[in-house]
């Protein structure tokens, strides 16, 4: 039996998911106090308390970090899109308030940034993480890290069946529990969306997709602080309560990364789609949601492999 606290709790982590996933929705709009508090539900003397108690920094912090994050990822992955461009769609007033605000985030400029590329953005990385080590060691046993790093242990590791598709996905409306933190730890949060979502009705395999989404770079974020979602599909119109949200991840053309890997090669994985099969294929990555979707599970196969779709959204280069 859960208490009322608890309730109210989730409750609480609910409201704030939902302008979490706003504001990465709408970061060149009206990100204002007042605008965000009633997308919450809580009135605008409250919200910014709730909102810190909740996130664990401040609405501003949050917002600056995620619009400087949006647009460093815009410098890699959109070459041919200037930095004027990328400011006035990550929702800078001007170049030079992007200019200062990038500076300030990177120690160092846009165009040095996407001059030095992927290398550039990992050691910048690497040198605001607060144990390097650590750092290096969560990215390689994660099993779920969209980033691009190039990796010198592939020789070292079984080999693993990985083909790519070109194709178009449908829409998908799913329900999610969020994770913030390393991507490696996402598990916990398939344990709570299975765990409501069982009693509910709504596992019904194979009709029911399994999905993880990425909403950050660990490139360019710190990784206490990255968002990823454990998603199940459901039917249009089900309804959510307390910190279990729906929202739909966005179709159209993607590359689709058909793999067969163990738990230790996610990385490797995204390392050859996006650092290998992309430069070559007259793609480009989008600014649409990138997944994984399972496909078995794991304990059954013989070799304890994991069957993925990894979902990259492209656009031509």
């Amino acid at each position: 039996m859960i208490d009322q606290e608890e309730l109210r709790r989730r409750e609480y982590v609910g409201r704030i998911n939902r302008v979490m996933d706003y504001i990465q929705a709408h970061l060149a709009g009206d990100l204002g106090l007042e605008s965000l508090a009633r997308v919450a539900g809580f009135s605008p003397f409250h919200f910014h308390r709730v909102f810190r108690a909740v996130v664990g920094e401040t609405l501003n912090d949050f917002i600056r970090r995620v619009r400087v994050g949006a647009a460093a990822n815009r410098l890699l992955s959109n070459p041919r899109e200037s930095i004027t461009e990328i400011a006035v769609a990550c929702g800078y007033s001007s170049p030079s308030a992007f200019a200062r605000e990038f500076r300030n985030a990177f120690g160092t400029s846009a165009s040095e940034f996407r001059s030095g590329g992927r290398d550039a953005a990992r050691k910048i990385r690497q040198s605001e993480s607060k144990n390097g080590e650590a750092e290096s060691k969560r990215r390689k046993d994660s099993p779920a890290d969209p980033a691009y790093t190039p990796s010198n242990s592939s020789s070292r590791r079984t080999p693993m069946k990985f083909s790519v598709e070109v194709k178009q996905m449908p829409e998908w409306n799913v329900v999610y529990a969020r994770h913030i933190g390393a991507y490696n730890k996402i598990s916990g949060a398939f344990e709570r969306i299975f765990k409501w979502a069982g009693p509910r009705g709504l596992v019904r395999f194979p009709e029911t997709k399994s999905l993880a989404v990425y909403h950050d770079s660990p490139e360019v974020t710190d990784p206490t602080k990255l968002r990823s979602d454990a998603c199940l599909t459901v039917p249009q119109g089900t309804k959510v309560d307390g910190e279990i949200g729906t929202m739909k991840i966005a179709g159209g053309l993607f590359a689709v990364a058909h793999v067969e890997i163990d738990v230790t090669q996610f990385g490797e994985a995204w390392d050859k789609l996006i650092g290998e099969w992309m430069p070559k294929s007259g793609y480009q990555p989008d600014d649409r949601m990138c997944y994984e979707m399972y496909l078995n599970d794991p304990e059954t196969d013989p070799e304890k492999k994991w069957k993925v779709d990894i979902c990259e959204p492209i656009r031509p280069l």
